[in-house]
């Protein structure tokens, strides 16, 4: 599968992105073709290459012209820019997606509603050149997903159109919920909104760089200048094969826990999925000097650990948890119904190269009915899983 790599070790900007994706193969040209037909005019557009930190990066530059006084959008008047605009339908659809986002977490910021938000800096020129020139950029490499690292966000304030904000600035912010970023030792803003608008927006997962067979490497520079490190962010283009189907990543969440009783540990498992967590289990181990403890492990997706990391210090004793993405092989699932004396139970099916090879009743259904009708559940779940084994199942 083609995969985009974003390494977003010095943050991410609109034009950072979309030198990245230039450099790593992207046809600046039809990008440029793309850009010259929206109807908002009163600029230029320029690539060249420099130097950060001994790295040769493109710069991709928008210039404005002088005495141009773009006009203050709201979100209508962007998407109808687009909308009008000669551009391929993904291209279209991803770049109004993108301005809705923003639109809504600066509703979100400032109180109002999307429709409502005056776009500022987001709705000048350069901004929608920026993130429409990234979308072109994206559907001209083809790829077929888009994974990043986390996102270096960097600290302290930035001066924007509200005054003077904290780094990361409110709406940028708000666009990386869920998203994993760090501080670092750089001040300043190295994230802009639409650098999180858009990596946000595109990213599947996020950690390290995956097992990938690398086709091109782009360097997209910053304007800043850094002291000790280059301002660029990197884009890596390549092909990352499943072994099997259904392969997908999964975040594993583990501590160990010796000096807490028992019976308090029994209400975690249901606290971490409620939490947002696949799966929640807690295993016996023995530690050191021979002290009885327990390994309590948790599975989920990327966009929840914060909420499993907080369960994890709010309602066990643990002082740290340790963090790794692994990849787990899934089967495919389908629910059917089965009807049993009792009443009807969902049965899930599971299906691997398109067979059924994994047969499993439902047991809050089958406790439900065991209940209501005085009978052992094991009695329902026999019946319903000979059923399901008979084929005398309908469609959930």
């Amino acid at each position: 599968m083609k995969t985009l790599y974003l390494d977003c070790f010095c943050g991410a900007s609109g034009d950072m992105i979309v030198g990245a994706l230039v450099d790593a193969g992207a046809d600046f040209d039809a990008i440029q073709r793309g850009l010259e037909s929206l109807d908002v005019g009163g600029f230029s557009l320029s690539v060249e290459k420099v130097d950060k930190h001994g790295i040769m990066a493109t710069q991709f530059r928008v210039d404005l012209e002088e005495g141009h006084e773009p006009p203050r959008r709201h979100l209508g008047h962007v998407i109808a820019i687009i909308d009008s605009a000669e551009l391929p339908e993904v291209v279209k659809r991803g770049s109004a997606e993108t301005f809705r986002r923003i639109a809504q977490c600066e509703a979100e910021v400032h109180g109002t509603t999307p429709e409502k938000v005056h776009f500022h800096e987001l709705g000048a020129v350069d901004s929608i050149v920026d993130i429409v020139g990234a979308h072109l950029a994206l559907h001209g490499l083809g790829a077929e997903r888009v994974l990043a690292s986390p996102l270096h966000v960097g600290y302290g304030t930035v001066a924007c159109a509200h005054g003077v904000m904290p780094v990361p600035a409110p709406a940028t912010a708000a666009l990386l919920k869920g998203v994993p970023i760090y501080g670092g030792e750089v001040e300043g803003e190295l994230v802009t909104p639409t650098g999180a608008a858009l990596v946000s927006q595109w990213a599947e997962d996020y950690g390290p760089m995956p097992e990938m067979r690398i086709d091109a490497i782009g360097y997209g520079s910053g304007m800043r200048d850094i002291p000790d490190r280059a301002n660029v962010l990197r884009a890596l283009v390549g092909e990352t094969t499943e072994l099997l189907p259904g392969t997908e990543p999964i975040v594993l969440v583990e501590a160990n826990v010796d000096d807490m009783p028992p019976e308090l540990l029994s209400p975690l498992t249901a606290d971490f999925l409620e939490a947002g967590a696949r799966d929640a289990f807690i295993t016996h181990v023995v530690g050191k000097k021979g002290r009885p403890g327990y390994l309590v492990t948790v599975l989920c997706d990327n966009a929840v650990l914060a909420q499993i990391v907080a369960v994890f210090f709010r309602s066990s004793t643990t002082l740290g948890v340790r963090i790794r993405t692994e990849r787990r092989v899934c089967l495919e699932r389908d629910w059917e119904t089965v009807k049993t004396q009792w009443g009807e139970v969902r049965v899930k099916i599971g299906r691997f190269e398109d067979r059924p090879c994994r047969t499993s009743p439902e047991f809050e259904d089958c406790r439900a009915l065991a209940e209501q009708a005085g009978v052992p559940v094991l009695a329902v779940y026999e019946q319903a899983l000979a059923a399901a084994v008979r084929g005398e199942m309908d469609h959930a």
